[in-house]
């Protein structure tokens, strides 16, 4: 995927305060991790309002192509798991959770799986998570640059386990794709973080719990340590969660136009990351307010800089600094390092991107400042990333003129995402994307 010759998408500007309901779809980060327990699991599976993303299609795909049975329903997703085959390509395009958590599932094929991805994906760093396999005597060959794709891991239908350090300073996902395939290696696992930090541990958290929920055995009573005792996954029925982080741009969006924008579906206790955004749109100038199951976020139009940790958020930076942008003061964000090895360098993109635009926004070792500046229009560029276009919509509420370059790219786990954005504005949004993933 590429946003070099698509057509740019005109940003619509809000006429007013906005009052709308926006049914996000269900959760990438869930969905995915999901598919990854129901293929390993000793039975049947059933996976209700999972997304229906380019992301999710390439992990069914994926999983399809190792011999798993992923068959649509009439509202859920159906997961037979099957013994794991080799011989097989498995396409990752930009989806960091197949890069990421399908290797260590294909060394418990019975042969070779080649792995690839789009031109972008090239980039992204792999190296952590091959060196712990290769640790755990996997055989991985490189084909390109040494800790990328494309290689290939050689399945020999089992995987010793035991224990093994990784370095997760550049993402989380080296952790979660070696804890969820860990209850079918041999000897379970001990894994230990080494790195001089560890982004994103919400995510973390959310690999334990559903690994918990489906039965297996987990004690990360340690820091940074995490025991996996080798057993069987349970078959589950699961209902997915709506993905918070992708309600980001449109709860902003009431901070930038003013008025309200309620998301129903909210859960009460959750592991994503995008739980943490009642509280950062507070500190940020807005409301927020949950009612049962329906999260409230109202805004004056007015918003305020912060100096704001978010390693433990990173994904939602873009959302976060498009809005830094339109603020009062200026913000700076901290501990998101680790972005830079995202579906792009996200740090220099929305630096790049802001200052395009008439903004200021410097790279710091660890994120960015930004300080307000009068803005005007022009092209946002996407660098084929979902979440720098959904920040170039959020600009655009505000600012006239935004075009933002291909903005098809938020398919990856927001399809629908220009008509959503529409009907926001229209206060009649359509439901997402959830349901069945052919």
């Amino acid at each position: 995927m590429t946003s070099l010759h698509a057509d740019p998408w005109s940003a619509p500007v809000a006429a007013g305060p906005i009052d709308a309901t926006v049914a996000v779809p269900g959760s990438k980060s869930l969905s995915n991790r999901y598919l990854v327990l129901a293929a390993l699991a000793d039975g049947p599976s059933t996976l209700r309002s999972l997304l229906v993303s380019r992301d999710t299609r390439l992990m069914a795909d994926a999983l399809r192509a190792l011999g798993v049975g992923v068959e649509l329903g009439d509202d859920a997703v159906h997961v037979t798991p099957g013994e794991l085959r080799g011989a097989v390509t498995v396409d990752c395009g930009l989806a960091g959770t197949v890069m990421r958590f399908l290797p260590p599932v294909a060394a418990l094929a019975d042969g070779p799986v080649r792995f690839t991805g789009d031109a972008e994906a090239l980039v992204r760093p792999m190296g952590p998570l091959l060196r712990a396999l290769r640790a755990l005597d996997v055989r991985v060959d490189d084909e390109g640059e040494p800790g990328h794709l494309p290689f290939t891991v050689h399945g020999r239908g089992t995987v010793r386990g035991g224990s093994v350090d990784v370095d997760a300073s550049g993402s989380s996902q080296f952790v979660s794709g070696l804890l969820l395939a860990a209850a079918r290696f041999d000897q379970g696992l001990t894994l230990r973080h080494t790195g001089p930090t560890l982004p994103s541990l919400p995510h973390i958290e959310m690999t334990v719990d559903v690994m918990r929920a489906a039965g297996v055995v987990v004690d990360d009573s340690r820091p940074e340590i995490w025991h996996v005792e080798p057993g069987t996954v349970a078959g589950r029925d699961v209902q997915v969660e709506p993905d918070l982080s992708n309600a980001a741009p449109f709860l902003c969006a009431a901070m930038v136009a003013g008025g309200s924008v309620r998301v129903p579906g909210w859960p009460a206790r959750t592991t994503q990351p995008g739980g943490l955004l009642p509280g950062i749109l507070t500190r940020m100038g807005a409301s927020a307010t949950l009612d049962g199951d329906v999260l409230t976020v109202t805004g004056t139009g007015e918003v305020r800089g912060v100096d704001l940790d978010l390693r433990a958020a990173g994904e939602l930076a873009p959302t976060i600094a498009a809005l830094a942008a339109l603020a009062d003061s200026p913000t700076r964000l901290r501990g998101i390092a680790h972005l830079r090895g995202h579906e792009t360098d996200r740090l220099a993109a929305l630096a790049a991107e802001i200052t395009r635009l008439g903004g200021q926004a410097e790279q710091t070792s660890d994120g960015l400042v930004i300080t307000p500046r009068p803005l005007h229009g022009g092209t946002w560029r996407t660098y084929a990333d979902h979440r720098m276009a959904t920040a170039g919509a959020l600009v655009g509420l505000r600012v006239p003129g935004v075009a933002v370059e291909d903005v098809a790219t938020t398919a990856k786990t927001l399809p629908g995402f220009v008509d959503l954005w529409a009907g926001m504005l229209a206060g009649t949004t359509p439901a997402g994307a959830t349901g069945p993933t052919a």
